[in-house]
């Protein structure tokens, strides 16, 4: 059963526009397609998509390229994030997780908005869903605050 008409209207939204991002995603070698989307104070929903690269360890996640998209365009503070998965020939039946690296940037992100916002995970038929807080993906997470470093400045 699909579980998007158990979300507010806002999730649902962005879950189907993480869902339409993911359509863009460069997956040559993985053929696995992710999609985000972000949620601005402003209530604008900003997108990326996996971008993978040959040498592996370069490839971009979902989740930063949004990050990087929503940076580019001066918005800095958000809401809520929603991340969708899945296979070239396959459905991805759990939602994905964030790696690490996508973790720590979402950890930045939350600090850098002063919120800690939301982020939903869906499998591709929409029938799991998990939300979670940023602080719940990488508790004990070490930041800015630990460096004592004052991102008001930042925020926009």
């Amino acid at each position: 059963m699909n579980k998007l008409i158990e979300l507010k209207k806002y999730q649902i939204e962005l879950v189907l526009a993480a869902e339409e991002a993911m359509k863009n995603a460069y997956n040559p070698y993985s053929k696995f397609y992710a999609g985000a989307a972000l949620l601005t104070n402003g209530n604008k929903i900003i997108t990326g998509a996996n971008f993978e690269n040959a040498s592996y360890g370069l490839t971009i996640c979902a989740e930063r390229s949004a990050l990087v998209h929503a940076n580019a365009h001066s918005h800095r503070q958000f809401k809520a994030i929603a991340v969708i998965t899945s296979g070239e020939n396959f459905k991805v039946e759990q939602p994905s997780m964030p790696c690490g690296a996508c973790r720590q940037m979402l950890f930045e992100a939350s600090q850098v908005s002063g919120n800690d916002f939301e982020a939903i995970f869906s499998d591709t038929d929409k029938t799991r869903i998990i939300i979670k807080r940023i602080s719940q993906l990488l508790p004990n997470a070490f930041g800015p605050r630990n460096l004592g470093i004052d991102l008001k400045k930042y925020r926009r």
